[in-house]
């Protein structure tokens, strides 16, 4: 994974509520490769029986083009635990999810991925999405070491997110990678138990 530190960028404001990851990922792209699976982003929403983009979904819009931002309505990627409802996201760039409450799985997830998901006030939250909606392509600004949002008016808000998380995010690893980091220190425990308790492997 690659660290999180700061992200700048124009971000997409999705209004409606209790957004599910069949939704963001529909079940029956989860049986392709990852790669084959990004074009599929918000694929029933997006596109009409014909594959045509929607011209009133918000990511077919002008001035949206590029955001690695989302700013959701509440319960944002509720429903089943698919992991993919997080990387097909990323794999569109999309870095960052602001919302006032999300599914607790695709939260969790994200942090395994390189994501940040963010909980905000429900008020400040909708006035983000309206400012973003009144003017496309605007930016909002995120610092993880600070836990601030900054949004296109240039209020900052403070954010809450576990320090061990933050930590991860900010070293760009996961706990497998943080893990692997103590290997040696694993290994000569190891040995030391195989000398000092031999029975536990079988050893009298």
């Amino acid at each position: 994974m690659e660290p999180f530190t700061t992200l700048e960028a124009p971000a997409i404001p999705i209004d409606q509520p209790n957004v599910d990851t069949d939704q963001i990922i529909p079940a029956r792209f989860l049986g392709r490769p990852r790669p084959d699976q990004a074009k599929h982003l918000f694929n029933d929403l997006r596109y009409d029986a014909d594959g045509k983009p929607r011209s009133e979904f918000i990511m077919n819009r002008p001035g949206y083009e590029g955001a690695r931002i989302v700013v959701a309505e509440r319960n944002f990627a509720c429903g089943s635990s698919r992991e993919t409802a997080v990387t097909v996201m990323v794999d569109n760039g999309l870095k960052a999810f602001i919302a006032p409450s999300f599914g607790d799985i695709f939260f969790n997830n994200c942090f395994q991925n390189g994501a940040l998901p963010i909980r905000l006030d429900a008020a400040r939250v909708a006035e983000l999405r309206a400012q973003l909606r009144d003017r496309p392509g605007t930016a909002i600004a995120i610092d993880l070491a600070k836990q601030t949002v900054t949004g296109p008016d240039g209020k900052t808000d403070r954010f809450e997110i576990d320090s061990f998380r933050k930590d991860c995010l900010l070293k760009g690893v996961d706990e497998v990678n943080l893990t692997l980091g103590y290997e040696a220190d694993i290994a000569a425990f190891e040995a030391r138990q195989h000398q000092e308790m031999g029975w536990l492997d079988g050893r009298r």
